[in-house]
């Protein structure tokens, strides 16, 4: 998986490319741990996002009950498999997916 981030002010783009599995759920979840702190807006863009797992959903999760108290949280080009899982899982309840 690569994720490549972008910053601006309060606002925090990460694109988010390959699989957000178990073996790459740890990686997304550090980094949002690095730098969530003073975001207003999270934007994750899933364009190259091939394959999310219950790991991957969980970090979601997370990084979405944190957003809540300082800003939001924003999802856009989610493909139609991740889309499905999304609705599946209620999750399509939860997050904003744009």
């Amino acid at each position: 998986m690569e994720i490549v981030k972008k910053r601006d002010g309060d606002k925090l783009e990460l694109a988010v490319v390959g699989r957000l599995d178990t073996t790459t759920a740890p990686q997304l979840e550090a980094e949002l741990k690095r730098e969530l702190e003073g975001v207003r807006t999270l934007t994750l863009d899933f364009a190259g996002l091939e394959y999310l797992s219950s790991a991957g959903l969980r970090v979601l999760l997370v990084a979405q009950k944190t957003m809540n108290q300082q800003g939001k949280m924003v999802i856009h080009n989610v493909n139609e498999t991740v889309a499905e899982i999304f609705e599946v899982t209620g999750f399509s309840d939860i997050l904003t997916v744009e």
